[in-house]
């Protein structure tokens, strides 16, 4: 059975402006650089100067799908949510690796960690995909 493609969804409490617009500079650049095959060749965050390996591709292909992050509308139903991100896998083993073992993922956590007072995260398999 083939694997299902996850969703997942992950949201911070970040109260500057500036510091949100830091971690979507980070998102952007995990978007060019997510891989599972290790590289010597390197971008940088600017103002946190993160370093992030410069490689796409696991086998050839790359394990994150899509990945798109904004600031949450400011409006009541956000509830103090200011900044938003869902990310495609291919499969929950490659969430997983993410979660664990990506070098993009961790350099992205260096630049959110010290800026966000809270965050959550979810990831759902689509029920209503074509």
């Amino acid at each position: 059975m083939a694997s299902k493609q996850v969703e997942r969804v992950t949201m911070f409490k970040i109260a500057r402006k500036e510091d949100r617009d830091e971690v979507l500079e980070a998102y952007n650049v995990l978007k060019q650089t997510n891989s599972k095959v290790p590289s010597n060749s390197m971008l940088f965050c600017q103002r946190q100067r993160t370093r992030f390996t410069n490689v796409i591709y696991k086998d050839g292909k790359q394990y994150i799908l899509a990945c798109e992050a904004g600031h949450a509308a400011d409006e009541p139903r956000a509830q103090g949510w200011t900044l938003v991100s869902k990310t495609t896998f291919a499969s929950k083993s490659d969430m997983d690796y993410y979660d664990t073992e990506c070098e993009a993922h961790k350099a992205l956590k260096k630049v959110a960690r010290p800026v966000r007072t809270d965050i959550i995260t979810v990831w759902f398999e689509s029920a209503t995909r074509g």
